[in-house]
């Protein structure tokens, strides 16, 4: 049987781009290769698009830029591949399925999607619309909110707002409506990058400013005394939940250093809670893929009040780590779906989505 071509995207133009190296490096050593061929294409910073033949473990350290050759994904509905550019022309790879591996900004915001709509090839992952809802915090909760699931209270500010003086007294009205301590993040950012636990008035502003750094719109969100929950959950049309676990941060919170680098960060899976609890956090996180119109996959992730127990819904990651201390695939793992298994559910939920697609306009 011929194997399926798989071009994995990594890089991107994000603040998330190092995270999502690491993240490829760990899908490609992990896919089954007796099915697939592997086609590896880095996004630099600056935007550049090369296709990498070298050394795995390189992604992850940054030093497959040095061996690379200028490439592109395209180049039309009828020819779906990669062009590598030569010297002396180029060279043409066909490709039949694509799983980016793009956190953030320009990549899981929908920007990559919407390129491979236009090419009309399957990709691993939720659409354009979908994508782009669960990348920004404001609608995802608005969202959350209409369909009846509980989320933490927050309100909104522009980098307009923060760069005219003048608005700082109503900024702080808003945010006393809200609450100390509250958590300050760039509406559309992953992997805690830009996030801030601010504790009172006199912090506030500067973690505004730290956030206006990622992003023209800022959330504020009650800073709850919570558990933090997370449940992955896989699928089209008829999704899954995997078992939830819990993480206990190395930090105050989980913040960009105790998610990837701090070691005394804990994950317990599965999580220790009730039977009563664990299912209604399946449910919910079922509940938001669908409302959100998710397909593919997401990590969905929870607060769960220390002192009565509520649960909040707080986001959806659609395009989540995967590195080896990844929630996502540990938690699938810890359901009884292996690393290798799950990734070939992914590559054939894209397919099977690609399908479906009407074209006959």
């Amino acid at each position: 049987m011929e194997k399926l071509k798989v071009a994995v995207l990594f890089g991107g133009q994000s603040g998330e781009h190092e995270v999502s190296r690491v993240s490829a490096t760990s899908i490609i050593n992990n896919i089954d290769r007796d099915k697939y061929d592997v086609y590896m294409v880095g996004i630099t910073k600056k935007g550049e698009w090369y296709l990498y033949n070298g050394d795995i473990e390189k992604i992850a350290t940054g030093e497959w830029e040095k061996d690379t050759v200028p490439a592109l994904i395209g180049p039309s509905t009828k020819y779906k591949g990669i062009v590598v550019f030569k010297e002396n022309g180029y060279e043409f790879y066909p490709i039949d399925v694509v799983f980016p591996v793009l956190h953030g900004p320009n990549g899981e915001d929908g920007t990559v999607q919407g390129l491979l709509e236009l090419l009309e090839m399957p990709y691993v992952g939720p659409n354009v619309l979908s994508s782009s809802l669960c990348m920004d915090k404001v609608f995802s909760k608005r969202i959350f909110l209409e369909a009846g699931i509980p989320t933490p209270k927050f309100t909104v500010v522009y980098r307009k707002e923060i760069n005219n003086v003048d608005n700082y007294e109503e900024i702080r009205r808003r945010v006393s409506e809200i609450g100390y301590p509250c958590f300050v993040k760039p509406a559309n950012m992953g992997s805690s990058v830009g996030i801030t636990k601010v504790h009172n008035e006199n912090e506030l502003m500067d973690a505004l400013k730290l956030a206006s750094k990622y992003d023209r719109k800022i959330i504020i969100e009650e800073g709850i005394d919570a558990r933090e929950i997370e449940c992955s959950v896989l699928g089209n049309d008829n999704p899954e939940a995997s078992i939830a676990g819990e993480i206990v941060p190395a930090h105050e919170f989980y913040d960009y250093d105790a998610k990837y680098f701090d070691e005394a960060s804990k994950l317990f899976i599965p999580a220790p809670i009730p039977d009563v609890k664990m299912e209604e956090i399946r449910e919910l996180a079922i509940k938001a893929y669908i409302a959100l119109d998710v397909r593919g996959m997401a990590r969905v992730d929870f607060l769960m009040d220390k002192n009565t127990g509520k649960v909040y819904l707080n986001e959806l990651n659609t395009i989540p780590g995967f590195t080896k201390i990844s929630m996502y695939p540990k938690l699938w793992e810890a359901s009884g779906k292996p690393y290798s298994k799950l990734i070939d559910d992914l590559i054939q939920l894209a397919l099977s989505a690609n399908k479906e697609k009407c074209t006959n306009w």
